[in-house]
């Protein structure tokens, strides 16, 4: 779409503040095939992690590095040596690197959290820039609750960060109190009174506290800000960030308002929403605006009848412009594997090797005589239940018993690092008999904290997915499994979460 408008650049950090949900996890070749969607829809920015908050994390910064080629690629670091020396070499083999480094300005933050002297602080990130410039020329850096910082002290370290080499400013509202109007005037008032503000681009970074995190965002781009962080459907930690498509169409749907445009492909946002779904094991409500299942549904009759007669009568965007509807390639039990490998491709899914698409492919087929026709969500859910983390629990065979006036019995047949066991256990329904009769063998000591079920399709031959939220330790995992039995997906959802949490911790280190 060609504007006059300022471009306006997105900066999504679902793989790293969306990872920070709790439970929201995701493996290095998960964040590779979020990261291979974005790179698709033209996202400007991509944030792939925390370098050094884990081996893992510097991992899969770096293969989102080697991979993406047409976007920019970031890691966040702290405003210390060792974490900018992390991010960069995790970034070495990046097109286009970006470090991201942040420390927090407000004064509760300071002297709370940092226990640290203002003086202090404003040294420390301008040391903080300097030294990622030796790295990259492109280097942003976050004031850590800027909503809540004091105007002087914002004016004074800007400036002597956008000296030191700072080309990006991000100035979030970390925990969410930002109201739109002062938020907005809050970016207005740094860009008038930072002497050196044109050399720089700013940047918001919202969090969804209390609901106006998307709202905040757009405030600050009607006062100047020129770069929106933001996630695929809001994923971060507490109430999540600013919502990537809600941002973008906004911008794009009200262009006699918004003096800017991005340069995303919109058709890709309702793929990407589901392929961040179904990795992450949240689900996307109804009603979600853009990509919610209901986003585009009229039950009204007047609105019915409007809507035939005129569509602009009730809606101010085509479904389709957002990607619902194209992808309606329906695979089935006769698709050949050249068919859906091709479709895996389109959805962002690369195979190390042919064995790795083999039990993709056996999967498929399996289900193809199940239902009679596979769609997209079809194919995601397939991926998400054949990466498993580790084999150490897996599911043989399941029989479960469940009648009127008793209670159901489950039976099952679980294979425990190679060698069969068989349990079985009654429950007050046949899911709560399941969990009981593999916790009699697994005896994990973990507490169930989230059951969800969600149709991936739509009609009676829809797969059903599952996801069980486990926590031990205080450590939270999200264990997903799909399949036309609902039962069999709900075990699988468990032994998922029991493999996860077999498989070792991972430290996540806080952000911005």
């Amino acid at each position: 779409m060609s504007t006059n408008n300022d471009k306006l650049v997105i900066f999504d950090t679902t793989l790293r503040d969306g990872e920070q949900s709790p439970g929201a996890s995701m493996t290095k070749e998960e964040k590779i095939h979020i990261a291979r969607m974005l790179e698709r829809m033209r996202v400007d920015v991509i944030e792939a992690g925390f370098a050094i908050a884990s081996q893992g994390d510097f991992e899969a910064v770096q293969a989102v590095a080697e991979t993406v080629k047409d976007s920019t690629v970031c890691s966040l670091a702290r405003a210390v040596g060792p974490d900018i020396i992390r991010a960069a070499e995790a970034l070495k083999k990046a097109e286009a690197p970006r470090i991201h480094t942040f420390i927090a300005t407000s004064p509760i933050h300071m002297k709370y959290k940092l226990q640290m002297e203002p003086d202090k602080v404003f040294q420390q990130a301008v040391d903080a820039v300097s030294h990622a410039r030796q790295y990259t020329d492109d280097v942003e850096f976050s004031l850590e609750d800027g909503s809540r910082s004091e105007p002087e002290f914002m004016y004074r370290i800007i400036e002597a960060v956008i000296n030191a080499g700072a080309s990006t400013i991000n100035i979030p509202d970390t925990v969410g109190y930002g109201e739109p109007e002062e938020y907005g005037a809050m970016f207005r008032r740094v860009i008038e009174n930072v002497p050196n503000s044109d050399k720089a681009i700013f940047s918001t970074h919202c969090h969804n506290d209390l609901g106006l995190a998307v709202a905040n965002s757009l405030a600050a781009v009607m006062n100047g800000v020129r770069q929106v962080e933001c996630t695929i459907n809001g994923l971060g930690e507490r109430a999540g960030n600013a919502s990537l498509e809600e941002i973008v169409m906004a911008v794009r749907t009200r262009q006699d308002l918004y003096p800017v445009d991005t340069r995303i492909d919109t058709t890709h946002i309702v793929p990407t929403s589901r392929l961040v779904s179904s990795i992450t094991g949240f689900p996307v409500q109804p009603n979600k605006a853009i990509v919610g299942a209901n986003a585009f549904a009229h039950e009204s009759g007047i609105h019915q009848d409007g809507v035939l007669k005129h569509r602009e009568t009730y809606e101010i965007m085509r479904a389709e412009d957002v990607g619902w509807g194209n992808n309606r390639l329906v695979l089935g039990k006769h698709s050949g594997r050249a068919a859906v490998k091709a479709r895996y491709e389109e959805l962002g899914y690369t195979f190390e090797d042919a064995g790795e698409f083999q039990v993709v492919f056996q999967r498929f087929k399996d289900l193809a005589d199940k239902k009679h026709e596979i769609f997209d969500e079809d194919l995601q859910s397939i991926v998400a239940g054949a990466e498993e983390p580790v084999e150490h629990y897996r599911l043989a065979t399941l029989h479960v018993q469940s009648r009127s006036g008793q209670r159901p019995q489950a039976q099952l047949q679980l294979l425990i690092d190679g060698s069969e066991v068989s349990a079985e256990s009654e429950g007050s329904g046949p899911v709560d008999a399941i969990f009981k009769a593999i916790e009699s063998v697994a005896s994990s000591q973990a507490d169930l904290k989230l059951y969800s079920v969600n149709a991936v399709t739509q009609g009676t031959e829809a797969q059903g997915s599952v996801t069980v939220r486990l926590e031990r330790d205080g450590r939270l995992v999200n264990g997903v499994g799909a399949d036309t039995d609902i039962l069999v997906a709900s075990a699988q959802a468990y032994l998922d979460a029991l493999n996860l949490l077999a498989g070792g911790s991972k430290n996540k280190a806080q952000g911005v």
